[in-house]
This record gives C-alpha cells, sequence and structure tokens, in this order.
C-alpha cells in the first residue's frame, strides 16, 4: 500500500509539474496558484516525521490492495464503508456491555432492597430489645455490687474463722491433746487461704511445743502422775538408762505430735501437708533439744567406761535412725542434736580405746613363764570382747555397724600385736613362737564369735602359721639332735661328688650309724618322749597336733635321705641293710 500511495502521489506531482512547465512563460501570478501552493506543500512534506500520516497510511494499506483508476475512484466508498463496518462492531460489542450493567444494576437493586428491609427489621428488633438491654445493664451493675458485698463478707468470715482457730489452737496446752471436728473442718476451710493457714499452724506449733518442753521438764523431774514412772533424773547414775529414757520420751513425744497434727490436717487436700506437718513437728521438738544436750552432755564427759560410751553412742544412732524415719529429716534441731551427741560419744570411746591402747605401750610386760597371754593382753580382750557384744546387740543399721567394727578393732588389735611383739622380743626362738602363737589364738578365739572378723581373722592365721613353721622346725631339729641323725643329715645334704665316699667321711662310719639307728629306734618306739617343753605350754591342743604331725613329716623326711645316701653304692658303704636296717616306709607307719 505505502508503494501504491508512492504512485498516486508521484502521478498528482507529474501532471502538476506538467502544468507549471507548460504554463512557464504566464504571468507571476501563476505561481500563486493555490494547487500549485498544495503540491508545493506536499512535495516538501516528510513522511518519516507525520505519525499519523503514517498510521493512516498503514490501515489503508489493509483494504487498498491494487493502485487503479477503478480503485481510486472508490477509494472514499470503500473507507466509508471500513468505517461503517468499524462503528456496527462498536455498537454490538457496547451492546453486550450495556446489557451486563444492566443486569449489574438490577443486582445493585436487589441488595439495596435487601439491605433496606434488614436495617428495617433491625430497628425494629433494637426497639424491642431496648428496655431488655436496659434491665440487663442494671442487673449487671447491681451484680458487680452484690460480688463485691460477698467479697467481703467471705473475707470477714475467713478472718473470723482464723481469730476463732487460733484462739482454739492456743487452748492445746495439755499432754492429752484432743483435735475437735470443728477445728478439723475450720482448717480444710482455711486451707483456700494460704496465709492465714499457715498462721493457724504456726498457733499451733507453738502451743504443743511449750506443752512438749514443760511434759519433758516434768518427766525428768517430777515423773509421772502419781510419781509413776519415776522421774528419769531418779536414773542419772545409771548413764545407759538415763540416756535411753530420755530419748524413749522424746520419741514416744515426737510420734504423739505426729499424730495431733494429721487429726488437724486430715481434711486438708492441697499439696504439702506431709511437709507442713514434718516442719511443725521440728518446730514442736526444737524446744527439748537443748535440755536434752546439756544432760547427754554431762554423762558423756564424765567418760563411764568405753564399753558404755560405745553402747550409748549405738543408742544415739538408733533413735536418730527411728526419729528420722517418722517425721523425715524436716526435724532438723532435734535430729542435729541427736547427731552431735552420737559424733562427741563415739569420738570419746575412741580416745578411750586409744588411751587404753597407748597405756599398752608404756609398761610392755615380760611373758609369763608359761608363755601364756599377758595379763594387760587378757584385760583388754575383755574389754574388746564387751564392747563387740554390745555392738552386736545394738540395733543400728548394718553398714553402719559395720563402718565402726572396722574401726575399733583396729584401734585395739594393732597396738595389741604391737605389744606382743615387744614383750617377746628378748626370748628365744621357740619360746617366742609359743608366746606369740598363744597370744593370736587368744585374739582370734575372741573375734570368732563376732561377725565382720573375717578379714581380721585371716590375718591372724597367717601369723599364727608363721609362728608354727618355727616350732615345727624347732621339735624335727630337736628330734634329729637327739637321736644322733642332726649331723649325719646336715652331711648328707652337703655333701658332693667329689667329696669322695660318705663312708669315709668322719663320724659317718658304719659304727657311728648303727649307734644312731640304736637312738633312733628308742625314739620309733615313744616318739611322745622327745618333745621340746614349749609343746606343753600351748594352750590350743589341736595346735600341738599340728605340730608334733608336721615335724614328723619332716624327720621322715631327713631319715628318708640319709637312708638313700646309705644305700648308694657309691658312698661305699657295706652291709647296708645292717646299718639301716628299717625302711623309710616303715619309719613312716610307726610314726603315723
Amino acid at each position: 500500500m505505502a508503494e501504491g500511495s508512492g504512485e498516486v502521489v508521484a502521478v498528482s506531482a507529474t501532471g502538476a509539474a506538467n502544468g507549471l512547465n507548460n504554463g512557464a512563460g504566464g504571468t507571476s501570478a501563476t505561481t500563486c496558484n493555490p494547487l500549485s501552493r498544495k503540491l508545493h506543500k506536499i512535495l516538501e512534506t516528510r513522511l518519516d516525521n507525520d505519525k499519523e500520516m503514517l498510521e493512516a497510511l498503514k490501515a489503508l494499506s489493509t483494504f487498498f490492495v491494487e493502485n487503479s483508476l477503478r480503485t481510486r475512484r472508490n477509494l472514499r466508498g470503500d473507507i466509508e464503508r471500513k468505517s461503517l463496518a468499524i462503528n456496527e462492531e462498536f455498537v454490538s460489542i457496547f451492546k453486550e456491555v450495556k446489557e451486563e450493567l444492566e443486569s449489574i444494576s438490577e443486582d445493585v437493586q436487589a441488595m439495596s432492597n435487601c439491605c433496606q428491609d434488614m436495617t428495617s427489621r433491625l430497628q425494629a428488633a433494637k426497639e424491642q430489645t431496648q428496655d431488655l438491654i436496659v434491665k440487663t445493664t442494671k442487673l449487671q451493675s447491681e451484680s458487680l455490687e452484690i460480688m463485691e458485698q460477698m467479697a467481703l463478707l467471705q473475707e470477714t468470715a475467713y478472718e473470723r474463722l482464723y481469730r476463732w482457730a487460733q484462739s482454739e489452737c492456743r487452748t492445746l496446752t495439755q499432754e492429752s491433746c484432743d483435735v475437735s471436728p470443728v477445728l478439723t473442718q475450720a482448717m480444710e476451710a482455711l486451707q483456700d487461704r494460704p496465709v492465714l493457714y499457715k498462721y493457724t499452724l504456726d498457733e499451733f506449733g507453738t502451743a504443743r511445743r511449750s506443752t512438749v518442753v514443760r511434759g519433758f521438764i516434768d518427766a525428768l523431774t517430777r515423773g509421772g502422775p502419781g510419781g509413776t514412772p519415776r522421774p528419769i533424773e531418779m536414773h542419772s547414775h545409771d548413764p545407759l538408762r538415763y540416756v535411753g529414757d530420755m530419748l524413749a520420751w522424746l520419741h514416744q513425744a515426737t510420734a504423739s505430735e505426729k499424730e495431733h497434727l494429721e487429726a488437724l490436717l486430715k481434711h486438708v487436700t492441697t499439696q504439702g501437708v506431709e511437709e507442713n506437718i514434718q516442719e511443725v513437728v521440728g518446730h514442736i521438738t526444737e524446744g527439748v533439744c537443748r535440755p536434752l544436750k546439756v544432760r547427754i552432755e554431762q554423762v558423756i564427759v564424765a567418760e563411764p567406761g568405753a564399753v558404755l560410751l560405745y553402747k550409748i553412742s549405738n543408742l544415739l544412732k538408733f533413735y536418730h535412725h527411728t526419729i528420722s524415719g517418722i517425721v523425715g529429716n524436716s526435724a532438723t534441731a532435734l535430729l542435729t542434736t541427736i547427731e552431735e551427741m552420737h559424733l562427741l560419744s563415739k569420738k570419746i570411746f575412741f580416745n578411750s580405746l586409744s588411751l587404753h591402747a597407748s597405756k599398752l605401750m608404756d609398761k610392755v610386760e615380760l611373758p609369763p613363764p608359761d608363755l601364756g597371754p599377758s595379763s594387760a593382753l587378757n584385760q583388754t580382750l575383755m574389754l574388746l570382747r564387751e564392747v563387740l557384744a554390745s555392738h552386736d546387740s545394738s540395733v543400728v543399721p548394718l553398714d553402719a555397724r559395720q563402718a565402726d567394727f572396722v574401726q575399733v578393732l583396729s584401734c585395739v588389735l594393732d597396738p595389741l600385736l604391737q605389744m606382743c611383739t615387744v614383750s617377746a622380743s628378748n626370748l628365744g626362738t621357740a619360746d617366742m613362737a609359743t608366746f606369740m602363737v598363744n597370744s593370736l589364738y587368744m585374739m582370734k578365739t575372741t573375734l570368732a564369735l563376732f561377725e565382720f572378723t573375717d578379714r581380721r581373722l585371716e590375718m591372724l592365721q597367717f601369723q599364727i602359721e608363721a609362728h608354727l613353721d618355727t616350732l615345727i622346725n624347732e621339735q624335727a631339729s630337736y628330734v634329729l639332735t637327739r637321736v644322733g641323725l642332726s649331723y649325719i643329715y646336715n652331711t648328707v645334704q652337703q655333701h658332693k661328688p667329689e667329696q669322695g665316699s660318705l663312708a669315709n667321711m668322719p663320724n659317718l662310719d658304719s659304727v657311728t650309724l648303727k649307734a644312731a639307728m640304736v637312738q633312733f629306734d628308742r625314739y620309733l618306739s615313744a616318739p611322745d618322749n622327745l618333745l621340746i617343753p614349749q609343746l606343753n605350754f600351748l594352750l590350743s591342743a589341736t595346735v600341738k597336733e599340728q605340730i608334733v604331725k608336721q615335724s614328723t613329716e619332716l624327720v621322715c623326711r631327713a631319715y628318708g635321705e640319709v637312708y638313700a645316701a646309705v644305700m648308694n653304692p657309691i658312698n661305699e658303704y657295706k652291709d647296708p641293710e645292717n646299718i639301716l636296717h628299717r625302711s623309710p616306709q616303715q619309719v613312716q607307719t610307726l610314726l603315723s
């Protein structure tokens, strides 16, 4: 189409040019011809800058496809028809838009009608409920007022209930405390007011504390009603009973006070009731701590003896365990006091044992003539026996008893062993061994009666066996010496082949051997006649039999070695069967 447009313009321009050329010789007025001006304007126009012209030509190119005379003549009509078609299409589309807008208008009108209807209804409902709203608002206002009055009355009631409960608790000062059901209900109600609830418990604890202190002092100084039971201080000369009666009274009082509190709070359902009970019991029993501590300290410091101190220590430990089982560990003051007294009595007990042990080494006794245990050993073992017997009969928990037992044994046995060793240091070998065996045997028989002694018994047995070896060797050497075989046996043991035959060595000839066999036969006929004197001092027959048996075995072994050497041809004994006419088996049979 652009190309066609160019042709139209070109034709017009050509025609115009020819006209101008033909009239070139005309007058100057010709140049002012309108057609000429238009042609000049068209020729001077630059289509590149005329966007509207370009858009028009672009639109014309869509239906003006042929540049001919007919198409040029019909161009106006074509443009008008095209414009008409466009307008008709616009009218058709706008009709649809109009129909949609009319539909929307109808919907909006319907909505408006609905809203108007709803507004009318709401207005009617508002007019109808206005009175109800006014009445409701008034009632609500009166209900804030009523709640305030009820809260005020409730607080007043709680305050009066607290005052009454406080007054009731102050009257509970008798030893037999009867908690009324009404007071129990009052505590149930007061649990909703924790502060008032706690103040009431504190009041109860204060009243019962003064009662328990007064009851304890009365039990110490006045006794029970009518003098039965007798005052506890009447038994102050008996330390164990004195301390035991005081602790028993406190144990019973503690259990009773816990029962009173359980009755008081049996309807309380809040958490921590058990903790409340334990706390109040601790407060109640705190008042008796000082008088109890003063009296027990007086008993302990008086040092009634190691055994009594140990019994008192175990008694305190038992009641500490028992009372803590009733009230837990919250009764801190009472349990702390009992624990302090337990540690004090235990400390002085071990000090007493240590002092006794140190005195053993201050003046060590010489062993008695019969080589039996010394008097110091017997006294100390008697003390140990009494301590261990009281320990076995105590009701202290097993683990605590075992720990104490180990400490007691270390405190007593180690100094005893040291004392015995020093006492026997100047004795001969056999006498020392006999004295130590007897002493160790006494210690062992003492410990064997009690529990937790297995380790110590093993140690004592090892020491006994070491000294038994000494006595066994002494007995065997004594027999060999008395029958004349000691020198012969020693020589046989030390003989070497390069030294030559035994028969040619001094004191090993046939005559000497026969003389020794005569003495040996006498021994075989009556072996009990050749016993070292120390064996008769042994306290244990079993130990004596053991020494004789094992020493006899050594003698048989020595004779067997001598017999083998004599029978050996290399030692050049003539007719050895006549020299040693008994075989080792025969000797063993005779001595068994």
